[in-house]
């Protein structure tokens, strides 16, 4: 199989939002594992870097929400981060340690069919610039920095942030980058085109409002990805628009979903 096939034909292929994160703790090596289980298409992760500059994935500046520590990500080396559950303050109770980019990378390039991996880096942050740098250097060294094309990439590149979009698109530029927002001004405007994102990225609410951007997207020839899509109404409306990718916390019961979609 090769990565061409990682979407099924004429459906929006599904995105498992930091793993399959509705039914297990959120960035978890378990929430991924079962997204991949449950067949999602592809992984979504935020990265963050640490004091001693690894990649870890966490989507708040802060671990309180997601573990039973307190201090800022950027603040704590990789070992302290480790020393904190990340997964016991879920409902389903699992603890866990705190998972990195390069456990990430491995878990989904080993795994036995081609899934695709959507890598958030956050801004502002302290370290600015040398996120994008960093995480560069390790799709380099995985070897999926410099695909032969954007349909055939293992990794994607996504960010709110231009700035962000744009060093990735001048350092790797046949890597995919897609620009996240979630008013149509950013997404519908000359951002994307001023830093050659290959993809926009609408929150489903202003998918609803803006239904015209994924044709607007289209003619530009990019795609679009639609976050975060947990409805049924809202899955049907990004089939029915032709929307390339769709990031849910519910992979299986989204792919169930699409089964039943014209």
């Amino acid at each position: 199989m090769s990565t061409s096939d990682i979407s099924r034909s004429g459906k929006p292929a599904v995105v498992a939002h930091r793993g399959a994160s509705g039914e297990l703790a959120e960035h978890t090596a378990a929430a991924y594992d079962l997204a991949l289980s449950q067949g999602a298409d592809g992984l979504e992760c935020d990265v963050r870097l640490t004091a001693d500059e690894e990649l870890v994935c966490i989507h708040d500046r802060t671990i309180e929400r997601v573990s039973d520590g307190t201090g800022v990500v950027s603040e704590m080396t990789l070992a302290q981060l480790r020393e904190h559950d990340f997964g016991s303050w879920h409902a389903s109770g699992e603890s866990a340690s705190v998972l990195t980019l390069r456990e990430l990378l491995t878990m989904t390039l080993d795994w036995h069919r081609p899934v695709r991996l959507f890598i958030e880096t956050k801004h502002p942050v302290r370290f600015g610039s040398l996120v994008e740098t960093k995480l560069l250097d390790m799709l380099h060294e995985f070897g999926v920095a410099s695909p032969p094309s954007a349909d055939h990439s293992r990794a994607v590149v996504i960010s709110f942030s231009a700035a962000g979009v744009w060093r990735v698109r001048r350092t790797a530029p046949m890597l995919p980058t897609i620009l996240l927002g979630d008013t149509a001004r950013i997404i519908g405007g000359t951002a994307a085109t001023a830093v050659g994102a290959t993809g926009v990225g609408p929150s489903i609410e202003t998918l609803r409002m803006h239904p015209e951007l994924v044709d607007r997207a289209a003619a530009a020839g990019r795609v679009t990805y639609a976050w975060t899509c947990d409805a049924q109404p809202d899955v049907q409306l990004c089939a029915d628009l032709g929307v390339r990718w769709v990031a849910t916390n519910y992979p299986a019961r989204v792919r169930d979903w699409l089964v039943t979609v014209d």
